[in-house]
């Protein structure tokens, strides 16, 4: 039996009675004869509430009737349901949102909507464009939230196979349309606001590359006056650790940054210079030239440390470490590459090759240690 979805005709609906049409045998599944709760579809997310006083945990679009699962069980029979308006309002602001931001887009610059998805903490619009500027973002922002003073009507109506939708729908007949006056025609079968004032406010976060289109981020109503607060708050914090204003804090950063690469090459240059002292030790210590370190892992240390102690004479240098090795070598008996390529995989030259090993043994057992 098909459920009455309840949303369809009034999205401001948050309590409403029922009766079960079907019930799993824990009592834990329950069909209604008609239901205000929203099924994750269209990416919109579920609601929340209480069906009998037992709490909704999740709702299911399950074709022609909507699926309630409960986190206790009740019997069969007449119901009561009340959705959780702190979920589902914003949920209505962020999706009425998201028609208002796509159809902006594609009235401003032509950039179809590809995807859409609404989460716990905002949205994202998936755009056809292969990438959207600062400018155009900001002016997208601007637009969206002029039509939101603008308080312009969003009416939801029932049309046979209707025209001048922004995106054509792959249904026929009779479809569920919701628009934004003068702005937008959309089928959607989604909770949404009755004004765009209801919006509140929309703010654009960050726009990413994926597959070859651009994925813009963004939030509505209260969910954009947290993330704008704890936007605040983060680089309010930045600047008490800078002990500077908060319009200094990018300024800050960036001097921040330039001296770690100023540290970071004086460190890479003393690692170096460590390395030629170190190798030039061992090789006075080493037995007929030739010396075997053994470490966790090999990097680019190892090799100025390899090159400072072949460079003492004629010598031969092993290093091993997590499956890797380097060799140098100051012996012409020594092919560095190709012995490498003999034992394990790799390459290089005859004074210096690096790659990897899985038995180290045979390798320098014929290097003689």
């Amino acid at each position: 039996m098909a459920t009455e979805r309840l949303y369809y005709n009034d999205c401001y609906l948050a309590e409403f009675d029922a009766k079960t049409v079907s019930l799993s045998g824990d009592g834990l599944r329950v069909v209604l004869d008609r239901s205000a709760f929203y099924p994750t579809s269209g990416g919109q997310l579920f609601d929340f509430g209480t069906l009998g006083g037992a709490r909704v945990v999740e709702v299911v679009d399950d074709g022609d009737a909507v699926t309630h699962v409960l986190e206790t069980p009740i019997g069969a029979g007449a119901v009561r349901g009340v959705i959780d308006w702190g979920r589902r309002f914003p949920f209505m602001q962020q999706h009425t949102g998201q028609h208002l931001l796509s159809a902006v887009f594609h009235s401003l610059f032509g950039f179809e909507t590809a995807s859409v998805h609404l989460g716990e903490e905002g949205g994202t619009v998936e755009l056809a464009t292969g990438a959207i500027s600062e400018a155009q973002m900001r002016e997208a922002e601007a637009r969206a939230n002029q039509v939101i003073v603008e308080n312009r009507d969003v009416v939801v109506t029932f049309e046979e196979n209707p025209e001048g939708l922004r995106k054509a729908s792959e249904r026929t007949g009779r479809l569920r349309i919701v628009s934004i006056a003068e702005l937008d025609k959309s089928a959607c079968g989604g909770t949404h606001v009755r004004k765009t004032g209801e919006i509140g406010s929309l703010l654009l976060r960050k726009a990413e590359k994926i597959r070859g289109n651009t994925r813009v981020e963004f939030v509505c109503g209260a969910m954009a006056v947290r993330r704008a607060r704890l936007d605040y708050e983060l680089l309010t914090a930045a600047g008490r650790a800078f002990s500077r204003p908060l319009e200094e804090v990018p300024a800050a950063v960036g001097s921040l940054q330039e001296a770690a690469k100023d540290a970071a090459k004086q460190v890479k240059a003393l690692a170096v210079e460590l390395a030629g002292f170190k190798g030039r030790a061992l090789f006075a210590a080493a037995v007929g030239g030739r010396h075997w370190e053994k470490l966790d892992a090999v990097d680019e240390s190892t090799r100025a440390l390899a090159q400072a102690f072949v460079g003492c004479g004629t010598g031969v240098f092993l290093a091993t470490g997590g499956g890797a090795a380097l060799l140098a070598s100051s012996d012409p008996a020594v092919h560095c590459g190709n012995l490498l390529k003999q034992f394990g995989r790799g390459g290089g030259t005859a004074a210096l090759a690096q790659g990897s090993v899985g038995e180290v043994g045979p390798m320098a057992e014929a290097l003689g240690f």
